[in-house]
């Protein structure tokens, strides 16, 4: 029952924001690549206004690797309550679902096979997902605060740690074993506010959220690439058109390579309450860019 009225919700506050955009007072349906939207260049813009950026905080978007499923977290403006959301594309038509209450920072493995939710996980079960299950004790230290964890196609784990200073950790699997985490690089986790990690499919660069001296205003996007001796480079701010003097977070890469995803919040002007925010996406030729300038080849 909770998740019908929770779906009801979701559907009433899209048609209220996209009678706004459109004409006509029909819902107008989604079809096509990216549900349909036009894709942005080197300037980013909010995905999917209406759908799923919407009044509601929007955050922590995902694709499937076939790109036929789109996953994002919703902090519903009236109830305060946050929610898992797919829009599913079937018939070449995107239709939306309320999965159920957000766990941790959701974000799915390269091969799709497991959803990562902090320091628990789903797995693909069919067309559906098992129960929420635990990482194992490696993960489960009550000193440790996990928001977001993200795998590598090899099964290596970048996670954050907003207990211990937001540091990032990573683990990763030798000889068939996981290994126990460690703090990645001072480079990387100087700063304030480190956190919400995408490590690429292929290990070949990682993109998380700080607030350092060099930043715009609130927390910027950070990227770092994997060296040819196999170390990481320098953290990179990536730069005024993706960061702003509010808030960029939770980075993520299509699967197809060709945009970035991430959360921007505008800068708040009432300390009494959330400035909500939205999903955004951007060429990620910003990326590859930034690769050849530190002399690396895609």
């Amino acid at each position: 029952m909770t998740y019908i009225c929770n779906l009801i919700i979701l559907l009433f506050s899209i048609l209220l924001i996209s009678s706004k955009s459109y004409s006509d007072d029909k819902f107008p349906l989604l079809e096509g690549p990216y549900l349909g939207q036009k894709p942005p260049g080197s300037v980013p813009k909010i995905f999917a206004p209406g759908y799923v950026s919407t009044k509601h905080r929007d955050h922590s978007g995902f694709f499937s690797p076939d790109m036929k499923a789109f996953y994002f977290t919703r902090k519903n403006v009236y109830s305060e309550k946050w929610s898992l959301i797919r829009f599913k594309l079937e018939n070449n038509r995107w239709h939306p679902s309320v999965m159920g209450p957000r766990v941790g920072r959701p974000i799915l493995s390269p091969d799709g096979k497991i959803m990562h939710l902090g320091n628990k996980y789903m797995k693909r079960n069919g067309d559906g997902w098992s129960e929420v299950k635990s990482l194992g004790r490696m993960f489960e230290r009550e000193d440790w605060g996990i928001m977001r964890l993200s795998a590598s196609a090899k099964g290596t784990y970048v996670f954050d740690d907003y207990k211990s200073n937001d540091v990032l950790r990573i683990s990763t699997i030798k000889n068939g074993e996981r290994q126990p985490p460690r703090p990645l690089t001072p480079q990387i986790n100087e700063g304030k506010w480190t956190a919400h990690p995408f490590i690429a499919p292929d290990e070949s660069y990682l993109i998380w959220d700080s607030e350092k001296d060099d930043g715009y205003g609130g927390t910027d996007l950070y990227i770092s690439f994997r060296q040819r001796d196999d170390s990481w480079g320098k953290a990179i701010n990536l730069g005024a058109t993706i960061n702003t003097s509010g808030t960029e977070g939770g980075a993520y890469v299509s699967p197809d390579g060709n945009y970035l995803f991430f959360n921007r919040t505008s800068v708040q002007v009432n300390e009494e309450r959330d400035v909500e925010g939205d999903i955004y996406w951007v060429d990620a030729q910003v990326i590859w860019d930034l690769k050849s300038r530190q002399g690396l080849i895609r």
